[in-house]
């Protein structure tokens, strides 16, 4: 995607704006105070929690968790998508299993792992596997879509390894990778805030989403659920960030 393409894909404030007044507004018209909560109520709440030790305990090891998992995908799902393009037999191999991850419900994967896994781990490998085909069908694309003139020529002039991957593939890969990374940071956290609902481990995001459905705590509900968007959001955008700078310095 071009930069005019992603200008004009890209959140404006003044919509998220519009769309939060118009929740405020609703709250005039809608009497139920249990089952219905004001983002003014909704930031309120969430003030109250953040000085607290609990939250603070709670976000970090949901964070590590969910963002390990990630992690792990993007590390795991490259290598595999280097050895697909290479090797024509491991493509042949992993194809059927990234489709099965892919098509198969985050819920019955979270249901079937948490047999084999401790409640604890369930969010990391829940977020890895949600990532991993995503990661590695866009690396892959990206790898397949570099021009085979490009390729010859490098080897016409027996180009090193070391040149040909900042100059040919790099700045060819780059744009599949980094849309990888975009959609699989947020599904790693919805998969993995969903994990831990299930799982319900201590000092968990999923724990008191599981809590405040049971209490009937909607501000507390919501203000988890803005917790949950914030991390995904900034764990979006950091590690972009960091792709951006190493894909910088690599090419200098």
């Amino acid at each position: 995607m071009n930069k005019e393409g992603a200008s004009k894909n890209r959140t404006r404030l003044w919509a998220v704006l519009f769309w939060l007044a118009v929740w405020q507004a609703s709250g005039f018209f809608i009497e139920d105070r249990v089952f219905f909560v004001t983002p003014v109520q909704v930031a309120v709440h969430l003030a109250r929690l953040l000085p607290t030790a609990d939250f603070w305990q709670t976000v970090g090891r949901s964070y590590l968790r969910i963002t390990g998992g990630f992690l792990l995908a993007v590390l795991i799902g490259t290598v595999l998508a280097c050895l697909s393009a290479a090797f024509i037999r491991v493509r042949e191999l992993l194809s059927p299993l990234m489709l099965a991850i892919r098509s198969i419900p985050v819920v019955s994967f979270v249901i079937l792992a948490i047999i084999l896994v401790s409640p604890r781990k369930l969010a990391t490998l829940i977020s890895f596997t949600m990532g991993l085909p995503i990661l590695y069908t866009n690396t892959l694309d990206g790898i397949d879509e570099i021009d085979r003139s490009m390729k010859e020529m490098a080897d016409v002039f027996r180009i090193p390894a070391m040149r040909r991957f900042r100059f040919i593939y790099l700045p060819e890969v780059l744009p599949y990778f980094r849309a990888g990374v975009r959609v699989a940071a947020g599904l790693c956290w919805k998969a993995g805030a969903a994990a831990e609902v299930i799982g319900v481990p201590a000092f968990s995001i999923g724990l008191h989403l599981y809590q405040a459905k049971i209490y009937i705590e909607t501000a507390d509900l919501f203000a988890w659920t803005l917790v949950i968007v914030l991390l995904s959001f900034g764990t979006e955008k950091l590690s972009l960030f960091l792709v951006d700078r190493v894909a910088r310095a690599v090419q200098k």
